[in-house]
């Protein structure tokens, strides 16, 4: 089998580190997995893959995602593989239009990756988003609750979706060594506590939240912020305004997150919605409290083995940190039911259950 992954771009992203991590898996096995970028600016996540050299990469080299051309130069890479496996608006969309207008037989899966988006609220895209998710021949939920979101927005068939979970390399995490923290920044030193959140920065993700929570915690407590996006300029105006700027330290995109979560204390998970965050998985993993806001997409994942959280309540989340912080027995706990939960997501499985899906499609 010859499958294609379709996305807008290797930037920072939970859907984007998957690729990374998995196309490699896939080239392992019994399966040819390219990928088709829009925008191919060498992201570290993109100049990743290329350094592993596992797969072809293209890129239709354009910043402009939203530029409807796109659907005119994906086209004549549905002739060359069996299956297109798209992720994310608005390559989702151009995908779609691709195959109308080449009239191509050609199979199609999209993965959701989200609970929520924006254009959920609109009305217009809302129609629009009931014709193209037809034209997926298997459209991939990441959790249950993603499954019954779409089922209501989009209005598919059960027998259209499938439930493949997340995952990462558990290994890797959990034997991840620490460093130490004044290796980290300079700004650090060894008897600080350390919070991190790794997430791209943008609203979903509510860095204001963590950022603000500080002015409820001892000033040993710092923040790692991992990252990089749109929202940097508006994250670094608040830390500034508030007087934080030796506690919140912006370490930009990094490949070496398990390193970094192993070294910190805490890892946080502030987000308006989700999906399936990697980053709860990875904080699991190792061996790390993990405090999240209760929202969909995170609650499932962190209920009974984490700590849960009112979204956009930065009171709130300090308290659940001084918590952790004030009582080594809870905190160990909390760290072991963790590290429990994040071995049921092995991205072994996912690969084995997505080339099984290909299969199954590929013999239709």
């Amino acid at each position: 089998m010859k499958i294609l992954h379709v996305i807008n771009n290797l930037n920072m992203g939970g859907a984007e580190k998957l690729l990374l991590d998995t196309i490699p898996l896939f080239n392992k096995k019994d399966c040819i997995v390219d990928l088709l970028l829009i925008d191919g600016e060498d992201y570290p996540y993109l100049s990743k893959l290329k350094e592993i050299n596992t797969c072809n990469i293209y890129s239709l080299n354009s910043n402009k995602l939203y530029n409807p051309l796109h659907i005119l130069k994906i086209i004549p890479y549905l002739k060359k593989y069996d299956l297109l496996h798209v992720h994310l608006f608005p390559v989702q969309y151009w995908v779609v239009f691709a195959k109308i207008f080449s009239s191509s037989e050609i199979k199609l899966v999209f993965t959701e990756h989200s609970t929520a988006n924006r254009r959920m609220n609109n009305i217009l895209f809302r129609f629009v988003d009931v014709l193209i998710y037809k034209f997926y021949n298997k459209v991939v939920c990441i959790t249950e609750e993603v499954q019954d979101v779409l089922k209501l927005h989009a209005k598919l068939d059960k027998k259209k979706m499938i439930v493949i979970e997340n995952g990462i390399n558990i290994d890797l995490f959990n034997n991840s060594l620490p460093i130490n923290k004044v290796h980290i920044h300079e700004g650090i030193i060894e008897t600080d506590k350390l919070l991190i959140q790794v997430a791209g920065f943008r609203y979903q993700k509510d860095q204001p939240t963590t950022i603000k929570s500080l002015l409820y915690l001892p000033s040993n407590i710092k923040l790692l912020l991992v990252g990089d996006g749109e929202f940097r300029s508006e994250l670094e105006k608040l830390v500034n305004e508030l007087g934080l700027k030796s506690r919140v330290i912006f370490l930009g995109v990094r490949l070496d997150v398990s390193t970094l979560m192993k070294s910190s204390d805490i890892v946080v998970v502030s987000s308006h919605w989700e999906g399936m965050p990697l980053s709860v998985i990875e904080g699991m993993a190792v061996k790390k409290p993990v405090v999240a806001s209760n929202v969909p997409g995170v609650s499932q994942l962190v209920e009974g083995v984490g700590v849960l959280f009112e979204k956009g309540n930065e009171e709130e989340l300090a308290l659940k940190i001084k918590e952790l912080l004030n009582d080594k027995n809870y905190y160990n706990k909390i760290a072991d039911q963790g590290f429990q939960r994040a071995k049921q997501y092995d991205i072994n499985i996912l690969v084995e259950k997505q080339i099984e899906l290909y299969r199954q499609l590929f013999y239709l």
